[in-house]
């Protein structure tokens, strides 16, 4: 058997965002109807660094494969070399034979698949007539969240908040033109933000500790927390699940390395007070949003079945359009 090579270059080619979120949608639908066989996630540190990979795995009977994920961060040095400062790779095994049927370069898997899974969180969670978004996090991944949920919502005003010099004006900038309708504000704080809006979309490197407080939060509010997947990471104040109608990508996973960990650490939630994965909201096993009061928080910390679902999704329209390249290992 071949195995397609798919480059950045390719990979940009086939990105459809609609396609993306159904891929994604359909992914979490399978995670919970029991299909999805998961491997708890793998973090390789140098001693002492930043510098690391992390690993996920999973095998998705009904889609008919294995996936496995590499993704690296904290290499600093590599912008001085004109490098991204980490590097992702996602492999697709053919879970009949193992054979490997497509190796893809990540980093549109990586940014779109979270998009799409904060925009899949925000319509099944966020009150419906909620129009004010807060993106806490300017960068790629902030972006791209804001323009998932943007086509699956009515947003009317948009806040950004970004830790770097100019992020802002950044933001806004290249988010104008194509959403002529909505008004952006600057913010100068984390607070101004949070308190101006009904969705709150945080993914930032989430190094700073704890920023997000709850006395911020405006009943009816909804937050996707995106940036905290590891323990060592956090964005909102562990109080801020107390309460809260809390819904996970993964409990297994959230309870141990995303903000649930957090605020089950500090005794303000239990494991079993969790009250969905995201999953079972989709297929209509647990209700999602059930009044425009309550608020609603939900920990993602990225699965597999993300990267899966959307390298499934890449790979049949790479085959189907003749783009990549084949080769044979033997």
């Amino acid at each position: 058997m071949s195995t397609l090579l798919l480059s950045n270059e390719d990979v940009g080619k086939l990105i459809n965002l609609d396609e993306i979120y159904k891929a994604v949608e359909a992914g979490y639908a399978s995670f919970s109807s029991g299909s999805v066989v998961h491997a708890p996630i793998v973090d390789l540190f140098k001693p002492g660094r930043d510098e690391m990979f992390d690993y996920k795995f999973c095998l998705d009977e009904k889609a008919g494969f294995f996936a496995m994920k590499s993704s690296s961060g904290g290499f600093s040095g590599n912008i001085a070399k004109g490098m991204l400062p980490g590097f992702n790779l996602v492999y697709l095994f053919d879970a009949e034979t193992s054979d490997c049927a497509c190796i893809m370069e990540g980093n549109y898997i990586r940014n779109l698949r979270t998009a799409a899974g904060a925009a899949i969180a925000n319509n099944y969670l966020a009150r419906k007539d909620a129009s004010a978004y807060f993106a806490y996090g300017a960068g790629r991944i902030g972006k791209a969240a804001f323009r998932a949920t943007a086509r699956i919502r009515d947003l009317k005003d948009v806040w950004v908040f970004g830790w770097m010099e100019g992020e802002n004006e950044a933001f806004i900038r290249e988010m104008q033109p194509d959403f002529p309708g909505i008004r952006f504000h600057s913010c100068a704080s984390p607070e101004e933000g949070a308190r101006n809006t009904d969705i709150i979309v945080s993914v930032t490197l989430a190094k700073k500790g704890p920023v997000i407080r709850k006395e911020w939060l405006k009943r009816g509010t909804h937050v996707t927390a995106i940036g905290a997947d590891n323990p060592s990471k956090q964005e909102l104040y562990a109080d801020v699940l107390e309460g809260a109608k809390v819904v996970n990508d993964s409990v297994e996973e959230a309870s141990v390395r995303g903000e649930t960990y957090h605020a089950i650490k500090e005794g303000y939630l239990k494991k079993e007070d969790i009250h969905a994965e995201i999953g079972e909201i989709i297929l209509g096993k647990k209700p999602g949003r059930e009044n425009d009061t309550e608020i609603t928080v939900y920990d993602t910390v990225g699965m597999a079945i993300q990267d899966l679902s959307m390298a499934v999704c890449l790979y049949r329209k790479a085959q189907a359009a003749g783009i990549g390249t084949e080769f044979t290992f033997i």
